[in-house]
């Protein structure tokens, strides 16, 4: 056994890597002074990703000089270290001095130092200089060789045995207290399995009963663990050999692993050995590992228990085979349920899903031939289910030692003929088969309702049953010319009408196939009320077609009623009157669902009417547009997006007016000028948190134009932190050129008495016009009723005028409540723009009375007075009014809110 020295200091880290090695250092430990950075330069220890990246330096070094060294140095490096640890096993010491100076040599190219060796041998320890040995002050010549922990087992160097050392610290008696205790048994082959079963039981149980981590156990309890803790210590006395084959053993001929699982009510266990037979017929026995866990917490049945031990068993094989460096020439699975052996050599019983998940894991990992029977008697995984004290775990050899049929010949180990590998039929894990039984109906007279159960079309409908009266019609002529003594019946009649062609159906044919569908449909819904028609008397109060005054004709009902003179059709006169649950009413209503486009009810209900009455129709149709995959694809409730929180602009109630504005265009509104008609468009600038409004009229859509309008803006209303708009393509230059010009002023130096701030422009995502729902919501009330004012003057206004008009309109638009509105005429009036703005709530009333005269004078100012008078009644009376509205909870396009308002 040796250690690489510093393993993961002599690993470099790469250089673009290494700042992620960063830490504070104080020079001389001064912390008064301000510290330095370093970074590591090699991996260092604590860090989760220095195994892996020294491990991975250290095989890439055996790969880079193995052509330098034998396969055996390469396998060793590969296989035999656990990360700095190096744990090597050879046959004689002089292979163990070879290996040792080549794994010296070959772990120093890597720059690998390998120190610390110990070994069993002396002979080898004379060879290693006493500064690379464990024990620099060793002395061969008579000290015992030391005890030293290998991987964390102790290991006894001079008795080449692996046993423990117990150091019992001080801990409560509870269950923080007691898996404390437990976890400090290191035990990785299982060797005092049988020991530490009891324990696990005694803290599965307590977990069961729900005890507190750090609460008080009872009394029993306490018992029980004091006086398993009391034999801790004695473990010190169990230890096994290292080494499989005993020192004069001789050449080994053959190689078995033997591996027994058993399971009780507590828990369940398994243990595994090796047999080994010389030339001479010597057998020796020797514990390869083992294990011992509890059973769970949900009760399951022994043979499950048993079948999950078996589950373990397989698995620890597939591990043994891997790890261990010998061929084996034989594997046995041994174990006292002969449930689990019938189930490993089923081959035609199906199983539930927990035993057949583990017989797939059993059947893939062994052959069934390899399980064989033991009696509990002979079984060491007994002691493994079960648990045994320290005084037993000594006096019974078979744990540490295996059973005593292995250390004898095989035809002296127990006999396996009495065993009957055929499942019970009773077993409760056998799947049981479910037999199923079909009947196939046969209807031997035709029925007329699976008829109109089978077609989804009502001229199909009316094909079929048309041909059905048709051949029904031929069949009665031919009757009635039988019964007159027609004498043209010989075979040359016969064979000419077979080979006459069908004619196709008729129109009239259709009509007396619906008049029969009809009739059939009335008579099994209504027969009461056909049996009074019929007798022309009136159908009873507590009929369903009371109220429709039905009526007879030609055998079918209809609706009544007083229409006969009306100039329509007869079929809208007095439709048919048919049931809702008729399949005959589902076809007509699909039908019509169609050809009305589907469309809602009423719509529906009035194409229906026009020839058919269906009771209940609302109801039916209803129910059919419910289930109609077009309609609810199409009428689907469109997905709504949860609103993010309100950005810092519209929230931000210190600042002046229009310090966070919004802009967008709108328009095109046509002006005179001269004799030509010009196109002028709306700017409106939008304050983020008083939403009061600035209208400007801009003459074109060009950069040259926007850039005056908002400096216009901005010489008005003061100077402006940020402005956001859309993404247009004006906006875009507007934004590079408008910088540009502020840079030019600072430049120029104008102005040197104000403070020049840049004004930060902000667009909105592309396509994304709903981030400015602050300025579109205005722009629709005011081109809505701009507009429709322009469009009825006969006469063309100026720029001036138009000017005239925006300064009219935002002054009537910014006197609108943005608060509230109280029914009490005690309460404060409600806060609008201009009370933030002129510091006065007075609205901009027209200066006069202005009739509908005045929009065909040519004087532009009373043009422009009459258009702000229509303007602001029309917002008193649709506007205000549906503000008012919403308060009384109906819903408006305005925000009701101060707190959705902002």
């Amino acid at each position: 056994m040796a250690d690489i020295e510093a393993m993961f200091h002599q690993v470099k880290v790469r250089e673009e890597d290494s700042d992620c090695l960063r830490f504070y250092w104080w020079p001389d430990g001064n912390i008064e002074s301000p510290p330095r950075v370093y970074k590591m330069m090699v991996h260092l220890f604590g860090a989760v990703s220095s195994p892996s990246c020294a491990n991975t330096a250290l095989h890439k070094m055996a790969d880079d000089n193995s052509h330098l060294f034998n396969k055996e140095v390469v396998k060793t490096i590969k296989r035999d270290f656990y990360v700095d640890d190096c744990l090597k096993s050879v046959e004689n010491a002089k292979k163990a001095i070879k290996l040792t100076q080549d794994l010296t040599a070959a772990c120093k190219k890597g720059g690998f130092r390998l120190t610390k060796w110990v070994s069993n041998s002396r002979e080898v320890l004379e060879t290693i200089p006493k500064e690379e040995r464990a024990k620099e002050d060793l002395k061969l010549e008579y000290d015992c060789l030391p005890v030293e922990r290998a991987l964390g087992t102790s290991w006894s160097v001079e008795s080449d045995t692996i046993g423990f050392q117990i150091n019992i610290e001080s801990r409560p008696p509870t269950r923080r207290g007691i898996l404390s205790i437990i976890s400090s048994v290191y035990d990785p082959i299982g060797l005092a399995a049988p020991f530490i079963l009891p324990a696990r039981i005694l803290l599965q149980d307590l977990c069961r009963r729900g005890i507190g981590w750090d609460a008080k156990i009872k009394e029993d309890d306490r018992k029980k663990w004091l006086r398993w803790l009391s034999d801790l210590p004695k473990l010190e006395n169990v230890s096994t050999q290292r080494c499989y084959k005993p020192a004069d053993f001789g050449e080994v001929k053959v190689r078995e692993i033997h591996h027994f699982s058993d399971a009780s009510e507590y828990g369940y266990g398994v243990a595994s050995y090796i047999r080994l037979i010389n030339e001479d017929g010597r057998i020796h026995c020797a514990f390869l590992m083992g294990k011992a866990r509890v059973a769970p917490l949900k009760k399951i049945t022994i043979p499950r228990l048993e079948l999950t031990a078996a589950t373990v068993a397989v698995r620890m094989n597939r591990m043994l085979e891997e790890e261990l460096d010998i061929k084996n020439d034989k594997v046995y699975f041994w174990t006292d349920s002969t449930s689990v052996i019938k189930y490993c050599a089923n081959e035609t019983s199906r199983f539930h899903t927990f035993i057949a998940n583990r017989i797939n894991i059993i059947r893939e990992g062994s052959d069934s031939k390899q399980w064989k029977y033991v009696d509990t008697k002979s079984n060491p995984a007994d002691d493994a289910s079960r648990g045994l004290t320290v005084d037993k775990f000594l006096q019974n050899k078979r744990w540490l030692r295996g059973p005593d049929f292995l250390w004898k010949r095989e035809s002296e180990w127990p006999t396996q003929q009495d065993i009957s590998r055929a499942l019970c039929n009773k077993d409760p894990e056998v799947k049981r088969e479910a037999s199923v039984y079909s009947t196939v109906l046969v209807e031997q007279e035709f029925g007329v309702e699976k008829i109109l159960l089978r077609y989804s079309s009502m001229m199909k409908l009316k094909k079929i049953v048309g041909w059905f009266l048709l051949a029904k019609k031929n069949l009665q002529d031919k009757c009635r010319k039988r019964k007159e003594g027609d004498e043209d019946t010989n075979a040359d009649t016969s064979q000419k009408s077979c080979e006459t062609t069908i004619p196709p159906v008729s129109l009239e044919n259709l009509q007396r196939a619906e008049d029969a569908i009809m009739k059939y449909v009335q008579r099994k819904h209504f027969p009461d009320e056909m049996a009074l028609l019929q007798q022309k008397k009136q159908v009873r109060r507590y009929s369903p077609l009371y109220k429709l005054d039905p009526i007879l004709d030609k055998g079918i009902i209809r609706v009544g009623g007083r229409l006969e003179r009306a100039s329509v059709s007869p079929d809208s006169k007095h439709p048919i009157v048919l049931p809702k649950d008729s399949p005959v009413s589902t076809i007509i209503l699909q039908e019509t669902h169609k050809e009305v486009g589907h469309l809602g009810r009423n719509s529906m209900l009035a194409k229906l009417r026009e020839k058919y009455w269906i009771l209940r129709a609302p109801t039916a149709i209803r129910n059919l547009v419910t289930k109609c995959v077009i309609c609810r694809k199409y009428r689907a409730k469109v997905c709504e997006q949860k609103m993010s929180d309100l950005p810092k602009d519209r929230i931000t109630p210190e600042e002046p007016p229009f310090t966070r504005t919004g802009v967008d265009y709108f328009g095109p509104l046509e002006v005179k000028r001269g004799r030509v008609t010009e196109k002028r468009y709306g700017a409106i600038f939008t304050c983020m948190a008083t939403r009061a409004v600035h209208l400007e009229v801009a003459c074109s859509l060009d950069t040259d134009s926007c850039i005056n309008a908002i400096r216009r803006f901005i010489a008005r209303r003061g100077q402006v932190r940020s402005i956001r708009s859309d993404n247009g393509t004006n906006f875009v230059a507007a934004d590079k050129e408008l910088k540009e010009s502020i840079r030019r002023w600072n430049q120029e130096k104008i102005a040197e008495m104000l403070h020049q701030q840049d004004i930060k422009w902000e667009f909105n995502p592309p396509a994304g016009s709903h981030f400015g729902g602050v300025w579109e919501r205005h722009i629709r009330t005011i081109r809505k009723i701009i507009f429709s004012l322009l469009k009825e003057q006969p006469l063309r206004m100026s720029d001036e005028a138009l000017r005239t008009l925006f300064c009219e309109v935002e002054a009537i638009i910014n006197s609108r409540p943005i608060t509230r509105l109280s029914e009490d005429p005690n309460d404060l009036e409600a806060l609008t723009p201009n009370h933030l703005l002129m510091l006065k709530p007075k609205q901009a009333l027209p200066p006069g009375l202005f009739q509908k005269n005045d929009n065909y004078v040519r004087r532009r100012w009373r043009q422009v007075q009459y258009l702000a008078d229509i303007f602001w009644k029309r917002w008193m009376k649709e506007y205000l009014r549906c503000y008012k509205r919403d308060r009384s909870g109906s819903r408006s396009e305005e925000t009701s809110t101060l707190e959705t308002w902002c």
